[in-house]
């Protein structure tokens, strides 16, 4: 018998709408709508806060924060790791490294954005 219940997931497109949501981030909640009125929006994932790739790859994000700037573009980051677990990632690779992460970083410990 074939299950009906099923919700069918497309893979997404670059140009279409993102679904909107709401979450605790790094600079607080954010509804994602209003996060995104008027500007390009690049949505990204890491595995883990406290690791040299992702360490690596957000820091090449924050360098490059003016271009994304100048291009009406924001940047927000997301992980499964905690809100506590990103700002004293946030804090110790701008003690460490002199890189500030200026975007938000969201906390999905349930997984659902």
């Amino acid at each position: 018998m074939e299950n009906t219940n099923e919700t069918v997931y497309s893979m997404p497109r670059i140009g279409d709408q993102a679904p909107d949501f709401t979450a605790v981030t790094t600079k607080g909640t954010i509804k994602f709508s209003d996060f995104a009125t008027d500007k390009w929006v690049v949505l990204f994932s890491h595995p883990a806060d406290f690791t040299p790739v992702c360490t690596t790859e957000m820091s090449g994000f924050a360098q490059r924060k003016a271009e994304f700037d100048a291009l009406n573009t924001e940047l927000m980051g997301l992980s499964i790791d905690s809100i506590h677990a990103h700002l004293g990632w946030v804090n110790n690779v701008k003690e460490k490294s002199g890189v500030y992460f200026d975007f938000p970083i969201i906390a999905d410990l349930d997984m659902k954005v």
